[in-house]
């Protein structure tokens, strides 16, 4: 697996991108959070610079599995984890999963299993079975890259509002199609692992974007992403404003706000 680091202190921030998307996409706001702490942006398996996952078939265990190897070779204890879309569900995986692994959670109009818009899904399936793969080109943010065995990567995003669109390499666009597979038919086995699973008692941070659907859909995900706050602990939950899915990018300073306040009660939390 490959990831880009940059900045100290803890606990550390992890960013998950959304389906079938690369790390890059969150370059609006990692230089920001890597002022105040250490931040790890990776590529799931097969995306992004990650090698291709061997395995026959995509699983949730793949990703999580992943997730839960990078942040324990990270050893510097459990890490404010920041999820979009897609990202956000494999967040909330882990905290179910593993909670020691978790300090914080921050799921930035994060995906869920009741919501799936099928007209956005079959135009993210052309779009990828093509092989068309938006990569953001802004600059990297400063920092170091970095390798660990039992992780993976996605490839595709947009940053800063700069886009070409490029031909992915094959087991790219396979990894993101694969992603987009598995969002829909893991859509059972998410609906048991939430039943039967409780975030842990960590601050959770819900934000939900505004625009870029039609308002009966947006309504309904947004109060779908507001229950997950609702149902932890110390949940909170922010509709920002202006925002389309990619909130990250349209209004990054709201994601800065709200990751820098979770690390702040992680690290309370830690100290005490």
């Amino acid at each position: 697996m490959r990831w880009s680091e940059a900045g100290l202190g803890g606990p550390p921030v992890v960013l998950l991108a959304d389906c079938g998307s690369p790390s890059q996409t969150w370059a609006p706001v990692l230089p920001e959070l890597a002022a105040h702490s250490r931040v790890v942006a990776y590529d799931r398996a097969g995306l992004g610079a990650s090698d291709p996952e061997r395995s026959a078939g995509p699983t949730l265990e793949t990703p999580v599995g992943d997730l839960g190897a990078l942040v324990e070779h990270l050893d510097a204890g459990p890490a404010v984890l920041v999820g979009h879309g897609w990202g956000g569900l494999l967040a909330q995986l882990l905290a179910w999963q593993q909670p020691e692994l978790v300090a914080g959670l921050v799921l930035v109009d994060p995906a869920h299993e009741e919501f799936q818009p099928p007209a956005v899904r079959t135009a993210d399936a052309v779009l990828l079975s093509l092989g068309l793969i938006r990569e953001a080109l802004a600059p990297a943010a400063p920092g170091v890259t970095g390798a660990a065995p039992g992780a993976g990567g996605v490839g595709t995003g947009t940053a800063a509002g700069t886009v070409a669109v490029k031909v992915a390499r094959r087991h790219q666009w396979r990894a993101a199609l694969d992603e987009n597979r598995l969002a829909a038919l893991a859509v059972p086995e998410l609906r048991s692992r939430r039943s039967a699973g409780r975030l842990p008692d960590v601050p959770v941070t819900v934000l939900s974007a505004s625009d870029g659907l039609p308002r009966a859909l947006r309504e309904r995900w947004t109060i779908l992403q507001s229950r997950i706050a609702e149902g932890a602990v110390r949940g909170s939950h922010i509709v920002v404003r202006g925002a389309g899915h990619a909130v990250h990018t349209d209004q990054p300073e709201a994601v800065v706000a709200a990751v820098l306040e979770v690390v702040e009660h992680a690290r309370q939390a830690r100290n005490a």
